[in-house]
């Protein structure tokens, strides 16, 4: 038997009449005539092939096979109540689960720190992952639910997502402390003269700074280039490269590898970086605490689009 042979309202009338064991207080609870009721019953009979219930002393008694059926039906029934009305109000202290989050490398220098120390006091039960948003189509897992945020440059996420912007990433200049450039002003002719660490972040919007030097025509000598950030801080502290990068991971790289930080002496346009979600999780409530953990952590000033 197909559970599409099944009306789901005769399940229904099984568990109150298993409840009940009189048909008069079925009828009057689920506002329906005794021989309504009756009528009900007989088309669970002729469809499970077993009379279900008898009459006994006070009302009716059922069969065997209607009490191997009760705990299951009973189960079912629970199960499909509670997923139809769920229980408000999330409870970060108490929650069990996986969070994944989209980000770069950069992000995961930049936001990861605050953002576990944080949820290591407020939600100890979550479990971060985080997932590179090159590396996988972004907006299909997101949709899908494998997702749950994303924080960065992500132009390509438009249609069905919501977007808060948490900050503009400035971009300064990043040396090894004692470097020639340390303490002299920082001149264009000197940093074009200055051998270059270049990152070639594909697929992210941190290449808009090699393409916007490109359109105006400002050269360097590019020593080197690497395809991510992680290498950045080892390669400038033994070297006399310099490299070009986002001011917030070069504040955290300033101190585990004994770095400087000064003004680009062109300026560069800001990179406008956003925390992302698809509007499937609009109304979540665990993504909605977990958007706010992210925005009182990161966000400069007050504003939103979708």
């Amino acid at each position: 038997m197909e559970l599409s042979d099944i009306d789901l309202n005769l399940l229904l009338l099984f568990h109150r009449l298993l409840q009940e064991r009189r048909v008069s207080a079925v009828a009057e609870k689920m506002q329906m005539s005794q021989p309504g009721v009756s009528n009900a019953l007989a088309k669970l009979r002729r469809r499970l092939g077993d009379p279900l219930f008898v009459r006994g002393p006070g009302g009716i008694v059922p069969t065997p096979f209607a009490l191997r059926l009760a705990e299951p039906v009973s189960q079912a029934l629970a199960t499909l109540h509670a997923a139809l009305n769920p229980v408000t109000g999330f409870d970060p202290l108490r929650a069990a689960r996986t969070v994944t989050i989209g980000m770069t490398d950069i992000g995961e220098v930049v936001f990861l720190p605050a953002l576990l120390e944080r949820l290591s006091r407020e939600a100890p039960g979550l479990t971060l992952n985080t997932v590179r948003d090159t590396s996988v189509n972004l907006g299909d897992e997101m949709a899908d639910g494998r997702v749950d945020l994303a924080i960065g440059l992500l132009p390509q996420l438009k249609g069905g997502f919501y977007q808060r912007r948490l900050f503009d990433q400035r971009y300064v200049c990043l040396m090894r402390r004692g470097h020639a450039l340390e303490h002299a002003p920082l001149t264009l002719a000197a940093w074009r003269e200055a051998e270059h660490l270049v990152v070639v972040a594909a697929g992210t919007g941190h290449r808009n700074v090699d393409d916007w030097l490109r359109k105006n025509s400002v050269r360097r000598k590019v020593r080197l280039t690497v395809p991510h950030f992680m290498s950045v801080g080892h390669i400038l502290q033994r070297t006399d490269l310099i490299a070009t990068v986002p001011e917030r991971l070069a504040l955290q790289l300033v101190e585990p590898f004994s770095l400087s930080v000064c003004p680009l002496p062109v300026k560069v346009p800001a990179a406008p970086i956003h925390l992302l979600w698809h509007e499937r999780v609009q109304h979540d409530e665990a993504n909605r605490w977990l958007r706010d953990v992210v925005i009182g952590l990161f966000a400069e000033a007050p504003s939103g689009r979708r």
